[in-house]
């Protein structure tokens, strides 16, 4: 008996019951290994640690070392001629006659919750002085900031190519030497003599306040032109030094125009030793915040610390500190992080 043999399977049925793909469940988990496993991870994570050890530090100094500085910030609020019931009534108030370990703890427990104390010269809350005084020391930094940096660019590069040359000599040593005073010259003392040449003398300029166009101008002067100064010293050095790479010597031999000899092939090989510059200028310039507002009465928390210093407030001294050590710390890790970007081998080689 002849079997007759098995039909084909209609293209019909072939389309309804295709084969089950099984998806790649194990794709989403390597990718997740090969993150948690990638230098750049690594070298991110570690600078992030190394910036929390430095704030706590920073909050550990800063809470003892100001409980250690003589006087009774309570005596000094309040003056010499409030009874001792008042002056011990606020002290209880303000939590001052617990323990020094106590208050640390308080302290820290406040922190978390996003309470920095009260201050004790406006019995107002730490966080909301801060607060309404940060953007002012902000802005004043960033814009001191951008200045130098558009200034410092141009500035290094034409100095570096006329020193190549060596048609201008002269001209060479006197740039170079104003910039060797104005790196040497203390902003305070610029501002001064800002003030008495254009609000004393010329009356261009306010001496004073913060809010108008025209208050801004010259505190961003006195802040912007030492680090001016020093990153076209920066960029001059590394201009210098590009252009006597073989690359360059190649782009020059083939008679590039100026501007793409030195916008592409010189410029962008100097931005990591500048940014590296770069970022000490804007940990300077955040420091610096603190004479420049105190001479010219800006309402920062620059010029907050001083007062707040001259009174013993503690709650708002260290307030202040801890608002300088994350702005510092912050601008030292988006260099680290931005100088990652720009070379990832050093990022890998340190972690």
């Amino acid at each position: 008996m002849t079997i007759p043999p098995a039909p084909a399977p209609s293209p019909t049925s072939v389309l309804a019951s295709p084969t089950p793909v099984t998806p790649a469940s194990g794709d989403r988990g390597d990718r997740l290994r090969q993150l948690v496993g990638s230098p750049r991870l690594a070298f991110v994570i570690r600078r992030l640690a190394r910036a929390v050890v430095s704030l706590v530090i920073v909050l550990i100094a800063s809470f003892f070392l100001v409980h250690l500085v003589p006087g009774d910030p309570v005596r000094a609020a309040l003056g010499p001629t409030v009874s001792p019931e008042a002056v011990e009534a606020l002290r209880r108030e303000l939590g001052l006659d617990l323990p020094l370990g106590q208050q640390f703890l308080d302290y820290l427990r406040g922190l978390v919750t996003g309470d920095l104390g009260v201050s004790v010269t406006s019995q107002r809350p730490v966080g909301a002085t801060l607060a309404e005084r940060l953007p002012t020391t902000l802005l004043l930094a960033v814009v001191s900031f951008v200045v130098a940096a558009l200034g410092a660019f141009p500035i290094g590069v034409a100095t570096a190519v006329s020193s190549r040359s060596g048609r201008h000599r002269a001209a060479d040593l006197g740039v170079s030497g104003l910039l060797g005073v104005l790196i040497a010259v203390p902003n305070f003392l610029l501002a001064v003599l800002l003030i008495s040449v254009f609000s004393v003398g010329l009356q261009a300029f306010p001496p004073a306040g913060w809010g108008q166009p025209s208050q801004v101008v010259l505190p961003v002067i006195a802040l912007a032109i030492g680090p001016l100064a020093y990153l076209s010293r920066i960029v001059h050095v590394e201009m210098l030094r590009v252009l006597e790479e073989p690359y360059l010597t190649t782009a020059r031999s083939k008679r590039l125009p100026g501007r793409i000899l030195y916008v592409r092939h010189a410029l962008p090989n100097i931005v990591a030793a500048t940014l590296t510059a770069g970022g000490v200028v804007l940990v300077g310039l955040v420091a610096g915040t603190v004479l420049i507002e105190t001479v010219f009465v800006i309402p920062g928390i620059g010029s907050t610390i001083v007062s707040s210093i001259t009174a013993k407030d503690y709650p708002l001294i260290q307030g202040v500190v801890l608002v300088y050590a994350i702005l510092v710390l912050a601008a030292n890790l988006l260099i680290d992080l931005a100088l990652a970007a720009l070379d990832p081998r050093s990022a890998i080689a340190e972690a």
